[in-house]
């Protein structure tokens, strides 16, 4: 029996884990995949939070939060994550194959949600590495585009290879069941990168600076305003930490599940 065969045989269901199954992996490169497990019919979430995902370990089980890539009404749960050589959880997560068991935490939770913001009329989604996957939750679910008119999704990565749902996203999300339609007509995404050429390079604050985050299709101010701008951050904490000054400084504050406001990052996962 394989080592990961007799992990898999040791997985139990506990008050805070349940036991799930990997029903897709996708490599995206070599050192960044996405998989999808099967979703207990009593898991409930707001598109955008995070929960604990894992596996077994020596003494107990090897625990990570990871925020949901799937929207609150997919049938399974999506995940994006890097590959770690040596990370205890990672370096065994990314040897995962469809039908493996892993553990599920029971309570997702978090603040990139929509019901932290308050109303706006454009929405940005900045985003670095994997940081895209709360994005992808909110991006396919309905009931963003009713909040917002215009909703920009900007992915900032190294490599060209690092961009995720690259394909999907530069397609409107055509053929998603629930949001085609409106993902057309009000959803924009920049994908950006920083060490190999691309039509779009440079980080987040660089394209702020130069104007190009307010180009077309977008519509209004060329610059953030806090009476119709909300934002949305999760990524480096470099990056978040540079432009939630930029917004406080402009007049936004950060917004709570107890207190909405005009920005909001996910704080579990800041240092």
């Amino acid at each position: 029996m394989s080592d990961r065969a007799a992990a898999a045989r040791i997985l139990a269901p506990s008050d805070a884990l349940t036991v799930e199954t990997v029903r897709a992996v996708r490599h995206w490169n070599a050192h960044l995949f996405s998989f999808t497990i099967t979703r207990p019919s009593s898991f409930r979430f707001r598109s955008g939070e995070f929960v604990m995902i894992g596996l077994p370990g020596e003494r107990r089980p090897l625990l990570r939060a990871y925020s949901i890539a799937s929207p609150a009404w997919a049938e399974e749960l999506e995940f994006l994550s890097i590959k770690v050589p040596d990370g205890p959880l990672t370096s065994q997560l990314q040897r995962i194959k469809p039908g493996d068991q892993l553990f599920l935490g029971r309570k997702p939770t978090g603040t990139l949600v929509a019901d932290a913001l308050l109303p706006g009329r454009r929405l940005f989604l900045l985003s670095t590495g994997t940081g895209l996957a709360p994005f992808m939750s909110l991006v396919r679910d309905p009931e963003i585009y009713e909040r917002f008119n215009q909703i920009v999704l900007v992915h900032s990565v190294r490599q060209v290879s690092d961009l995720a749902y690259r394909a999907e996203l530069e397609g409107h999300l055509a053929g998603d069941p629930l949001v085609q339609d409106q993902a057309l007509l009000q959803l924009s995404y920049l994908p950006t990168v920083t060490r190999e050429p691309f039509r779009t390079t440079g980080r987040i604050d660089a394209l702020i600076e130069d104007g190009t985050l307010f180009g077309p299709p977008l519509t209004g101010p060329k610059a953030f305003d806090p009476e119709i701008d909300r934002v949305m951050m999760c990524g480096s904490m470099t990056m978040i930490r540079s432009l939630a000054a930029r917004f406080e400084s402009c007049g936004f504050a950060e917004g709570s599940n107890a207190e909405p406001g005009h920005y909001v990052i996910e704080r579990a996962f800041v240092g």
